[in-house]
């Protein structure tokens, strides 16, 4: 009986630190899962849209297919949808995954 009534009055101090290192592991899990890969996602698109050059071919979030005419300093960008027909996005606009795609499906075309 001794024993019981010794681990029922320890009971409550371990609980305490067990649910402080579970709510860290939780934290440690949702950055790893995350937070993180959203931060390295971010990178890589920033990445993509600094490295715009006249002539790539790429695809705005809305879906508007054209290429690169002109990059500005403020930015912002020409975009050529048409011969002769020009718009004036911003870098921010331009989607990585569907430009990747688009230029995959080109280069895959050409061989």
């Amino acid at each position: 009986m001794s024993t019981l009534l010794i681990l029922l009055q320890a009971g409550p101090q371990q609980n305490g630190s067990f649910t402080f290192i579970l709510l860290g592991a939780m934290i440690l899990v949702f950055w790893l899962f995350m937070i993180r890969p959203q931060a390295k996602k971010a990178k890589l698109a920033k990445q993509f849209q600094e490295n715009m050059q006249k002539g790539d071919k790429i695809v705005t979030i809305a879906g508007i297919h054209g290429t690169v005419n002109k990059v500005n300093d403020d930015g912002t960008l020409m975009l050529e949808t048409s011969p002769g027909s020009y718009l004036k996005i911003e870098k921010s606009s331009i989607s990585m995954e569907w430009t990747q795609n688009i230029n995959k499906s080109v280069a895959t075309d050409k061989k």
